[in-house]
């Protein structure tokens, strides 16, 4: 498949990483040097230095010859005529990020169906979407949804006290044998680590395990993490994310929305009707502690400075909030801020990223979905009639020990994987792998 991708910022980087690595034809457009030497160091794609929304850059890039082009620039305009241009030159599909949500209103004058778009993403939407999730579950650091729903892959951190220190993978399954969950990947310190039976768990490990929704409780009480529902929430930040997360929350829980622009402030505060809106500073640790951080749930950080989420969340940690959520955009700070032990860490661009990724994976038999913070992926497999999968249980296939099969569906009903889960060319499996190894868990389901 003929991939290209007009913007090399960091959704474009890591979208291009990704594909590249499921060996895509990959080609990427930016206009900065600086950005297009990052890509070309780093990448094995090809590159090409330009405007994305020139016709004689475009052409150069054989984007008449594209299956897919991805418009994920910084500018709405460009990524909307770079659309209109593969379009006419005869991209089979397009994507493109915007960032005015107004696009996909009803009303709205001008459609994206109109430059010929298939697929438009809004990353401010999606990071929303992720940090709902994690309201849901104070205790985690992640939460993933598979199976609309039905499957959730929750990440917690293993503090002081913890019953499962020191105890294995394998006594850990003995000792819970009520209930199914796999353990799909940890990450110590900055170190991904798929575990097997002898893996021993340690403090400050952030596991990754893999249940039914309906089985959250049993692994939060399995690793000592209280069970408590959200009562309130302060969110500091006005802007698209922080306004979309308050209006998502404000019927069901206390929300408390922190806008340091006076002006700005007044606005939100004649806009919402059950959001307690402050003007103040979130950095001030006296307006903190007056604030009663030691009650609060959870403190989400969602202003456009990363410096002033990061020391804000770092505060109000400090002074007792059971949760906080950090909204980043370069993520390459993400791995740090869950090393210094920040809860949850939300990027709206690994967001988009994966938002993509899902779409351009959804009429194939592999799909793809990215993690922030852990170098694994996780994969949905159809195995192919007479495959190495369907000959023996999973416990004699010989898999990659850097990959893991986490769940089953056969005909809709779902199941953890176990070593003597016996796979048909019916089932679709979900799996977990390092990236340099999917291709060899590829060729076990062929």
């Amino acid at each position: 498949m003929k991939i290209v991708i007009i913007g090399a910022g960091e959704v474009g980087f890591h979208l291009a990483k990704a594909l590249s690595e499921e060996n895509y034809d990959t080609t990427v457009i930016d206009i900065s040097p600086e950005k297009c030497t990052r890509v070309g160091e780093n990448l094995d794609v090809m590159v090409i230095q330009g405007d994305g929304a020139s016709p004689e850059v475009v052409r150069q890039a054989e984007v008449g010859k594209a299956d897919m082009l991805i418009a994920v620039t910084r500018i709405d305009e460009v990524n909307l005529i770079a659309s209109q241009l593969a379009h006419e030159l005869g991209a089979k599909k397009i994507i493109a990020r915007l960032r005015n949500t107004e696009y996909s209103t009803k009303d709205t004058i001008i459609h994206p169906e109109k430059f010929g778009i298939d697929k438009v993403i809004h990353p401010e939407k999606a990071a929303c979407k992720e940090i709902l999730s994690l309201v849901q579950q104070l205790s985690a650091t992640s939460v993933v949804d598979f199976e609309d729903g039905r499957l959730q892959l929750i990440g917690i951190r293993l503090d002081n006290g913890c019953p499962i220190h020191g105890k294995t993978l394998k006594e850990l399954r003995e000792e819970n044998g009520d209930f199914s969950f796999s353990a799909v990947s940890v990450l110590r310190g900055r170190k991904t680590i798929i575990p097997h039976g002898d893996f021993e768990f340690d403090l400050d490990d952030i596991c990754y395990f893999l249940v039914k929704k309906t089985s959250v409780k049993n692994v939060l009480t399995m690793v000592g993490k209280p069970i408590q529902e959200t009562e309130n929430v302060m969110i500091l930040g006005g802007g698209k994310i922080g306004r979309s997360v308050a209006e998502a929350l404000q019927d069901d829980l206390d929300v408390r929305l922190v806008e340091i622009d006076r002006s700005k402030a007044q606005h939100l505060a004649t806009t919402f009707e059950k959001t307690l809106v402050l003007n103040s500073d979130g950095t001030d640790i006296e307006f903190l502690r007056s604030e009663n951080m030691e009650e609060l749930d959870s403190f989400i950080a969602v202003t456009q400075n990363e410096q002033t989420n990061l020391l804000s969340s770092l505060l109000a940690k400090h002074l007792g909030a059971t949760q906080t959520i950090v909204h980043v955009s370069t993520t390459d700070y993400i791995p740090a801020m869950k090393v210094i032990g920040l809860d949850s860490v939300v990027s709206k661009n690994m967001s988009t990223v994966n938002a993509i990724l899902e779409y351009i994976k959804s009429d194939q038999k592999v799909s793809i979905t990215s993690f922030e913070d852990i170098d694994v992926e996780a994969l949905e497999f159809n195995p192919a009639p007479g495959s190495p999968v369907t000959k023996v249980s999973l416990a004699e296939v010989g898999f990659p020990v850097q990959s893991i099969v986490g769940a089953v569906n056969h005909h809709g009903h779902i199941s953890i994987a176990a070593g003597d889960t016996q796979l048909t060319e019916d089932d679709t499996v979900l799996m977990f792998a390092r990236p340099k190894f999917i291709s060899q868990v590829e060729k076990l389901f062929s």
